[in-house]
């Protein structure tokens, strides 16, 4: 997790591809999320850290809403912004939801594990207490391309192992 409070140069997408890579050359899958107040300032910014953490629950959208509601000493951020490339699971959805952050923008769909435009639906649920406004598709051809890439070369490192 890198912690930022910077500006996210009008391009917090950028800064979550930026950590996308990082946790790919980690090993982990390239998903990556940044966090920012209303006025664009970054509170916090991660890749997914799943398999480094041993934590199923280390998506990267879960470490920017933990780190930056200990940041502000408060477990909702309703002005916030969650940047993050891919669609979020059920899981970071209900985060998303319980932290009640004000929008998500997400780049690449996630037909087969997305909790916001497929799957569980989390935010169309009417028990959900929270719906922020969703933002789907942004840069989505670039975060396809690095998903397909990292788990091509991954299937390729496994047919080399057996």
């Amino acid at each position: 997790m890198t912690k930022s409070n910077q500006k996210a140069d009008d391009d917090p997408m950028s800064l979550a591809f930026v950590e996308a890579e990082a946790a790919a050359a980690r090993g982990e899958a390239p998903i990556g999320a940044v966090l920012v107040d209303a006025k664009g300032l970054v509170l916090a910014r991660s890749g997914n850290r799943t398999e480094g953490d041993s934590d199923p629950t280390a998506h990267a959208e879960m470490l920017v809403i933990r780190q930056a509601a200990a940041l502000r000493g408060e477990p909702r951020l309703p002005d916030c912004v969650l940047y993050v490339t891919l669609e979020p699971c059920a899981m970071c959805a209900g985060a998303i939801a319980h932290a009640r952050l004000r929008r998500l923008v997400f780049a690449a769909y996630d037909p087969k594990g997305g909790g916001v435009e497929h799957g569980a639906r989390v935010f169309s649920r009417a028990t959900c207490h929270h719906h922020p406004e969703v933002i789907g598709g942004v840069r989505e051809g670039e975060a396809g391309a690095l998903l397909k890439r990292f788990f091509a070369q991954l299937r390729n490192q496994d047919s080399k192992d057996e």
